[in-house]
């Protein structure tokens, strides 16, 4: 099962979207990269799509030809040793390319979401699982986890 990039708008799925209405999302040649010490790992280069209002996409191929990637990218989510380095994400018309954390975060789940193929990619394997769930629940909740919580050492 290939992840499934939705981009929500006011329109229904399925429905036609309003005359001249601009894409929801346009993706144009988007490359993202990844430096390692054996060299550089182009997971996604080249890659451009579109969703208009009222559509859903799924993104199919083979294991490590990118979709996930491309995913990460959309959303803002690459962590390094990965970084686009050329291409544009528009979503309603807004460039997310270079956006701050805090705008792609506002956008994150409300206007574009990515449904993972397999449960075992929502977890970062390098990550310690309570570092995930507080961020998650803090970015859900918008709160600072050290408010929230009294304390960095709950889960140690």
């Amino acid at each position: 099962m290939a992840p499934a990039l939705v981009a929500t708008s006011e329109e229904t799925p399925g429905s036609p979207a309003p005359k001249n209405a601009p894409p929801l999302l346009v993706v144009e040649n988007l490359a993202t990269h990844f430096l390692t010490r054996a060299g550089v790992v182009k997971a996604v280069d080249g890659v451009s799509f579109r969703i208009d209002r009222g559509e859903v996409l799924a993104l199919v191929g083979e294991s490590g030809s990118g979709k996930t990637v491309t995913g990460w990218s959309v959303l803002g989510l690459v962590d390094p040793p990965g970084r686009i380095v050329a291409g544009s994400i528009r979503l309603n018309g807004e460039e997310l390319v270079g956006s701050s954390e805090a705008r792609l975060r506002a956008h994150r789940g409300r206007d574009v979401a990515m449904i993972f193929q397999d449960p075992m990619m929502t977890l970062n394997p390098v990550l310690r699982i309570d570092t995930q769930m507080i961020d998650e629940f803090c970015m859900e909740n918008e709160r600072d986890s050290h408010h929230l919580l009294g304390s960095d050492t709950v889960f140690k």
